[in-house]
């Protein structure tokens, strides 16, 4: 009894899959309307390398307050920093479609 009562109730109150709508676009990006957006904080951090695979990027906290900061770390903080393998991939999907340039 208590199973044909559960089934009543998830069938009055849980509608079937086919009446569910679509959780996916059936249109292509072009029939849309709308183009693929770079991310923005990534476009202003990062920059890509000539071949394409990797990218590179200047280090934070150099801009200013370095009267208190010892001269290794001023030093430490000029260099350029480099994407890794993992963060490459990652910056490949947001800068899409502009990260090859």
């Amino acid at each position: 009894m208590f199973s044909s009562l559960t089934s009543t109730l998830r069938s009055t109150i849980i509608p079937s899959p086919i009446w569910l709508p679509r959780m996916f676009s059936m249109t292509s990006v072009a029939e849309a309307g709308y183009k693929m957006k770079s991310h923005s904080g990534a476009k202003k951090r990062w920059r890509s390398l000539g071949s394409g695979s990797s990218f590179k990027r200047g280090k934070a906290n150099h801009q200013h307050l370095n009267v208190t900061k010892p001269p290794a770390r001023k030093n430490r903080l000029s260099t350029t920093a480099y994407s890794t393998p993992a963060q490459t991939h990652k910056l490949k999907k947001l800068l899409l479609p502009y990260g090859s340039n």
